[in-house]
């Protein structure tokens, strides 16, 4: 007879919520509820959901690194930009742990971004100003090294528009470690606090379902916020599919005009039910990039973290990706930089750069690999690219080998591309770069076009940006165990980091020299 009730109310239950309408928000003690009745029956038997803490199951997709190209035969490097900084706050935590950093978690491009540089406030009509510099490659000596900088408009919160921002939560059971759900509360409250009354906030949380735990919610109202917070636990399985689209679905009903619409990610990756392949995954979120809502992925956790779904959600979703790997991560990335992180001045924004070959054997450039693009993608506005957040600082590194010297990563003896000096026909340029974007809230793109001279400055006269940014991608591509640097002494790479040591209020590049100490 009780077996018979317990069928009967779980009829009644099933029967009453098919007849919602579709788009009703499921209510917060449904949506716990919901996750509850996807958790084992034995709160002990915690197999099934922790079997993935083993530390061998973390994955990261596999990177090969950009080869040597000849402007000759390749005339155009094309590329998206990356705000990203994941790589380098997982690379830390794998240093700072004693553990040895696996090759493919090195993304020397994140690396390079997660460090603010001294760049020029742009004063045109433009959302981001152009820095470059030319120099010697401090692991090549007959190479020399072309630095790239952004630097995006810094605009005053007062300024920036109204945000629907809705935080989709995984209180899967993988996320049952202080590492993970617990530091994701405590990172909430830094984040809730840089709120305004005109923004508004929802929560949706996934499990083995998803469900609606806060409804929009203002700004104003932090405490009510963060009890919805507070209240969350984990437990379940993990439906990340239906979680981004309950999400979406949340940011486009409540969508703000030429505001800042955002879906915010905090999870471990670890999806494993409903569409959970990376194909799938890439599939669902450039379906939902069309919406107009941008997206930001938060990554906690260890032992089972999928860097490579989250990175493939940034990538593909007009997003940015951060890893938490401690409160002092989310205080600067939630709080001292909310307004990079979450307000997005530019997107869809573009890199294409062409080598003069009179003055360029080669040129290769260092990382970016998961972001390059055709050349004919750089004038195809259908194309998803990088965005750009107010403040927001990015920098990319080329290595060039000068024509007339020899390097062991080209042929010597090739007869008919070498160039001729009688040659007359080229000017003193050394590349011609162009940058497209569009307005956050546009769909017509905007080119720049810039020259960059063939004039190297001496390394040791270079800014402190330009020494500590190569010294940045030189420790990356140590890390990487790279095919292409001859020399790999940290104690030169650390000497380089110390020359650029300027503009470190708050003491980042100090610790990454730490970092280089602690690796042979």
């Amino acid at each position: 007879m009780k077996n018979k009730n317990y069928f009967l109310m779980a009829f009644l239950f099933v029967a009453f919520y098919s007849c919602k309408k579709q788009d009703e928000a499921v209510s917060y003690d449904t949506a716990i509820e919901t996750v509850q009745m996807n958790a084992p029956a034995n709160p002990d038997q915690k197999d099934e959901y922790y079997q993935s803490e083993d530390p061998n199951t973390e994955s990261y997709a596999e990177v090969e690194e950009n080869p040597f190209e000849s402007p000759k035969k390749e005339p155009l490097s094309t590329f998206s930009i990356d705000v990203d900084n994941a790589s380098y706050t997982n690379i830390r935590r794998f240093i700072n742990g004693g553990e040895k950093v696996p090759k493919d978690a090195v993304r020397i491009e994140e690396m390079m971004n997660f460090f603010k540089y001294n760049y020029p406030q742009p004063d045109g009509a433009h959302p981001f100003s152009i820095n470059t510099e030319y120099s010697d490659c401090p692991w090549n000596k007959n190479s020399r090294l072309l630095k790239i900088g952004l630097k995006g408009k810094n605009i005053p919160m007062t300024n920036l528009p109204p945000s629907n921002l809705v935080f989709l939560i995984d209180v899967s059971g993988s996320m049952d470690a202080a590492n993970k759900l617990p530091l994701l509360k405590e990172s909430m409250n830094i984040l809730v606090k840089e709120l305004r009354p005109v923004d508004k906030v929802s929560i949706v949380v996934y499990a083995g379902s998803a469900g609606v735990v806060l409804e929009p919610t203002s700004g104003d109202r932090k405490d009510k916020i963060m009890e919805a917070f507070s209240d969350l636990h984990a437990e379940g399985s993990t439906a990340g599919g239906e979680g981004i689209e309950l999400a979406y679905k949340l940011a486009q009903q409540n969508f703000i005009k030429q505001g800042n619409n955002r879906v915010v990610i905090a999870t471990d990756g670890d999806f494993n039910v409903g569409a959970s392949s990376d194909k799938d995954m890439e599939k669902l979120i450039e379906e939902k990039r069309k919406s107009g809502v941008f997206l930001t992925v938060l990554g906690f956790g260890m032992g089972n973290y999928k860097d490579s779904k989250m990175e493939v959600l940034a990538d593909k979703g007009n997003g940015n990706y951060s890893y938490i790997d401690n409160i002092q991560e989310a205080n600067r990335f939630l709080g001292k930089e909310f307004k990079g992180s979450m307000f997005a001045i530019a997107k869809d924004v573009k890199i294409q750069i062409e080598f003069n070959p009179k003055h360029v054997q080669a040129y290769r450039l260092i990382g970016y690999e998961n972001r390059k693009l055709k050349a004919e993608d750089f004038k195809n506005d259908a194309v998803d690219a990088g965005e750009l957040g107010s403040g927001h600082t990015v920098t990319a590194l080329y290595e060039v080998i000068p024509t007339g010297v020899e390097s062991d990563y080209v042929p010597s003896d090739l007869k008919y591309t070498k160039v001729k000096k009688d040659e007359s026909n080229y000017s003193n340029e050394l590349a011609t770069i162009k940058f497209r974007y569009k307005n956050p809230d546009g769909e017509k793109s905007i080119e720049m076009v810039n020259t960059i001279q063939d004039k190297k400055t001496d390394l040791d006269k270079t800014s402190s940006d330009f020494k500590f940014t190569s010294a940045v991608a030189w420790f990356g591509l140590k890390l990487k165990e790279s095919k292409y640097i001859s020399n790999t002494s940290s104690s030169d790479i650390k000497k380089l980091a110390k020359s650029g040591l300027a503009n470190d209020d708050e003491g980042y590049r100090a610790e990454f020299i730490r970092l280089i100490e602690a690796v042979n």
